[in-house]
């Protein structure tokens, strides 16, 4: 018996924050429809209000606080008391100075991510949007470069010019020296301290789209790979499987969030995609199966149950998998309402942290090592790391307090990145990010940010390790790809907002270092520079279940120049539902030489939603 309206087939509610099935102002009146007036107003106030004020009002601070000290120390040969209350400014600067600077710093790089750099990303894209208008459709790759190093360089000049003009506008308001009278007015203070705070940002913002954008203009522009070289008969050959953007549903017929009724209905897809990931590596063994991030599709516990689940039954494979965290892993704040928020203070991201964080461990604890903060080298393994807050985090899980969640606030941080140490002195080494940025709001969960620390860490281990190669792993895309957007959503709502930056750092690794990532479901091998950039496509998104998808197995190692080189990947293909079956019944899969598919690679690549919920 077949029901008038199947529920298998999903229903309109499945819909609900899908971004391939609704359009993004539909989404948008849904969003302003539900959201919580008052939440917004206490994220707003923890956010943005909060760090401008503590941002405006650190030079005032500080200059009341160098005035009272100067004051003291001139008076400190009048008598006992005075010399006592000087000891005392100086033990409370000791003791509350530092972690005073930290919040500074924190308060700065917040207001950074939130505005700075995504106004700047903004304006460029833009106008490499509207540039690419003029453009024929066979421009040479010549013409494309210039057009996008010509975007960047206006863009960095008109940032610039308009910010330069909101310093003017905001000076006359602006106070930089203090007293302690001025303490006694805190309406006064904050006005003053507000105003300062746009005059900083502002100013900063001045300097850096100019840099930003002088260094766009002179980088080279990324460019797809056109001549991959055959895999070598001969030489050290590393197979690896990637696999990105699984998104496993905790419900047997789930619909994912983003894709609604347009994707496969639950975890089959991924199941058929180890089967014949486990054929292959019996008959050609792989060396490294890498999953880049959105392994749930909302980091919920029967999501992660179902992703283990679906692993028990290769063993082999398992213990060669590595994985590291995506948007969705962590930045899903309600899978069926794009307008949930949490406020920043919510123990909730630091469950999905937890959670996200134990099956990573469970996986690959023993194989991947934490790297110091100080000193940038590798330290214990992450299994070795987490032992001492083992009870702490089983505690969380079990109460989900906000005190647990305070007292664990270093451990996601500390964890990342994670690095899988080289066998050899010239064996291949593997470096895995977390590029998700901290987003308290469904709507907003796709952006990225990798941090100068994770950066610092892997420039650290590529010295520490001088002829070993790497595979450089993040979730997020780190440039926009040499092809037309449909829309400038695509390029700016799930953007990695310091992807340009992070690039031009990985140069000096050129010929040693290949990056791969996920998050936009794009098949796409380019180059940016010396670096090779590899897009995984997702097996599991943006097709209905009688589509085929499909993912690769690279083949990397010492090319004819000597570099560290990506060969001609294997294209592992995922019948659809409509394909012959295999002999366990499920949808068959076959294998392509990804050259003999060339054209097929740019015809089933699918960009991803410009809110990557």
């Amino acid at each position: 018996m077949r029901p008038i309206v199947d529920p298998r087939e999903g229903d309109v509610e499945d819909d609900a924050s899908s971004t391939k099935r609704r359009t993004l102002i539909s989404l948008a009146g849904s969003l302003l429809a539900e959201i919580s007036i008052p939440k917004l107003l206490a994220a707003l106030v923890i956010l943005i209000v909060l760090p401008a004020f503590l941002l405006g009002a650190a030079p005032l601070l500080a200059s009341i606080w160098i005035s009272t000290v100067s004051s003291k120390a001139a008076a400190i040969f009048s008598g006992v008391v005075p010399a006592l209350l000087l000891v005392v400014l100086i033990g409370l600067a000791w003791l509350g100075g530092r972690p005073l600077l930290r919040m500074m710093e924190a308060n700065f790089w917040t207001l950074n991510a939130l505005a700075v750099q995504p106004a700047y990303a903004l304006s460029r894209e833009a106008l490499r949007q509207f540039a690419e208008r003029f453009l024929p459709n066979d421009a040479d790759q010549q013409s494309r470069d210039a057009s996008r190093a010509l975007s960047a360089a206006v863009s960095g000049l008109l940032i610039c010019g308009i910010s330069l003009l909101i310093v003017v506008m905001a000076w006359p308001s602006t106070r930089w020296i203090g007293s302690l009278a001025d303490l006694s007015s805190p309406a006064t203070l904050v006005h003053w301290a507000l105003h300062n705070s746009v005059v900083i940002v502002a100013g900063y913002l001045a300097v850096a789209g100019l840099t930003w954008g002088l260094a766009d203009t002179v980088m080279p522009q990324p460019r797809d790979l056109l001549r991959i070289e055959p895999v070598p008969a001969s030489g050290k050959i590393w197979r690896i499987a990637h696999l990105s953007d699984i998104h496993v549903v905790g419900e047997r017929f789930g619909f994912r969030i983003e894709g609604g009724r347009s994707g496969p209905r639950g975890n089959e897809r991924f199941k058929i995609a180890l089967a014949k990931l486990d054929s292959i590596h019996s008959n050609n063994p792989l060396d490294l199966v890498l999953i880049s991030g959105d392994i749930t599709d909302a980091g919920r516990s029967s999501e992660w149950a179902e992703f283990l689940d679906a692993l028990s039954p290769y063993p082999h494979l398992t213990d060669l998998m590595i994985m590291l965290p995506g948007n969705h892993d962590l930045n899903v704040v309600d899978r069926a309402n794009p307008a949930r928020l949490d406020l920043p203070t919510s123990p909730k991201r630091r469950l999905r942290e937890i959670r996200a964080l134990s099956t990573i461990a469970g996986l690959q604890g023993e194989r991947v090592h934490v790297v110091d903060g100080a000193t940038g080298l590798p330290r214990s393994t992450l299994n070795a790391f987490l032992e001492p807050y083992a009870g702490r985090i089983a505690d969380f899980a079990d109460r989900g307090t906000m005190r647990g969640a305070w007292n664990l606030a270093n451990v996601w941080p500390q964890a990342f990145p994670m690095v899988m140490l080289p066998k050899t002195e010239d064996g291949l080494g593997v470096i895995l990010l977390d590029s998700n940025a901290q987003t308290h709001f469904s709507f907003t969960n796709a952006l990225g940010l990798v941090t100068w620390e994770q950066t610092k860490a892997i420039e650290t281990l590529a010295r520490r390790y001088p002829k070993a190669k790497w595979i450089i792993a993040l979730h997020h895309h780190v440039v926009e790809y040499p092809r037309a957007a449909k829309a400038l959503s695509e390029r700016i709502g799930t953007a990695l907002v310091n992807g340009t930056w992070f690039v031009r750092r990985m140069q000096k690794l050129g010929g040693r270092a290949i990056l791969l990532h996920g998050h936009r479901h794009i098949d796409w091998i380019g180059s940016c520079g010396d670096i090779v950039i590899v897009s995984a496509p997702s097996p599991v998104m943006d097709v209905t279940d009688d589509r085929d998808t499909h993912f690769y197995i690279h083949s990397a190692g010492t090319g004819a120049d000597g570099n560290f080189t990506l060969f001609e990947p294997q294209r592992v293909v995922l019948r659809g539902g409509t394909a012959p079956k295999g002999k366990d019944g499920s949808m068959d899969a076959r294998c392509d030489s990804a050259q003999a598919r060339r054209t097929g690679r740019r015809s089933s690549a699918s960009t991803d939603s410009p809110h990557k919920m």
